[in-house]
């Protein structure tokens, strides 16, 4: 079997270093390359076409978040972004990161790269050099058609639920973005993103969207209907809703993932039923499949990513693959079809 081909890219020498020892203790890694800047970075992930790059974002000259730019829009490799996520203005730019087309997002601590760590970004390395890039996630949005026609949900909804993996970011600032102003549902929003990073997320989004968005808040109520809103999942915590409260929850990960979307799904399923919107988007693994098909079945409408728009067509493959999703469609179409279903339902009600 070949060896995964790393590149490295960091300004400090001491870092890239420590880095290149620990995945040369691996026999399954092979570092080929190091770069002190983003341009280095461009122009060697050019040259030495690896499998993965691990990513510094604040550089001379040009810095990891450009140098992610670039390499999306002219050798799309996955990326795997370094970051101190204590560093507010860092976090941002992490997520502007993700968002250009990075994989995934690491925490740099401040201190020595242990043993430990090092073993966990071999494992999200692996598990990034596995991702199906895409040329510039930004390429592939385009303008959406006209909202479509669709038949009303036999129950008004009162909340739109989402998830998504691999990817999420761009996809869910599209379409927060992109809802129409009169949008009239709250929404609740579980990104597998980790507790370091899950601050920047909500003020990033926040910041992108133009809508309130906020990490959700144990024992708050869910919001009501009429304007939109968001409360995502806090990183390390399922977001559940009980008795009309929103619940963070410490319980075990489910496929590996906590917050988990199914847990989010299958909560909404219980005790909205047909009263909700349900959207699964691109991510890696099953997480949300069941859980939408919990929706489905309790009379939800079901709105999942296609494979032509995904970066990683797997959490919308599963749910397919279990006949839970109504409406199958590509990203730029997610959000006219969002705001037609919610319109439907609120005339329904009123009629």
């Amino acid at each position: 079997m070949s060896r995964l081909r790393v590149l490295v890219v960091d300004d400090s020498l001491t870092v890239r270093r420590r880095l290149a020892d620990g995945f040369a203790l691996d026999t399954s890694c092979e570092v080929v390359g190091e770069a002190a800047d983003g341009q280095q970075a461009f122009e060697q992930c050019q040259r030495l076409r690896p499998d993965v790059v691990t990513m510094d974002l604040v550089m001379p000259r040009v810095d990891g978040l450009r140098a992610t730019e670039l390499i999306m829009a002219h050798c799309p490799t996955p990326i795997v972004v370094l970051s101190a996520a204590e560093n507010r203005t860092e976090g941002l730019r992490t997520m502007d990161a993700l968002a250009a087309g990075a994989v995934d997002a690491v925490d740099k601590p401040s201190g020595l790269l242990d043993s430990k760590w090092m073993e966990m970004l071999l494992s999200r390395v692996r598990v990034a050099s596995r991702v199906r890039v895409i040329t510039h996630v930004r390429a592939r949005l385009e303008t959406p058609h006209a909202p479509p026609r669709v038949t009303a949900p036999a129950v008004p909804p009162r909340l739109l639920v989402m998830g998504a993996s691999t990817g999420g970011p761009a996809a869910v600032r599209h379409i927060l973005r992109s809802l129409s102003a009169g949008f009239p549902l709250p929404v609740l929003l579980v990104l597998h993103i980790t507790e370091h990073f899950d601050t920047a997320m909500a003020e990033w989004l926040e910041a992108q969207s133009g809508l309130v968005v906020r990490n959700a808040v144990d024992g708050e109520a869910l919001p009501m209907p009429g304007r939109v809103t968001v409360r995502m999942a806090p990183g390390n915590r399922h977001l559940v809703v009980r008795s009309g409260r929103l619940r963070l929850v410490d319980g075990p990960e489910r496929h590996s993932c906590r917050p988990s979307v199914d847990e989010l799904f299958e909560s909404v399923a219980r005790e909205l039923g047909a009263a909700a919107i349900g959207c699964l988007l691109t991510g890696m693994g099953r997480d949300g499949a069941e859980g939408l098909a919990a929706l489905k079945r309790a009379g939800a409408a079901t709105v999942v990513e296609d494979e032509s728009s995904c970066v990683v067509f797997g959490m919308p493959r599963e749910a397919i693959r279990l006949g839970a999703a109504q409406h199958v469609t590509a990203l730029t179409e997610i959000p006219p079809l969002l705001t037609a279903l919610a319109r439907a339902g609120a005339r329904e009600g009123t009629a």
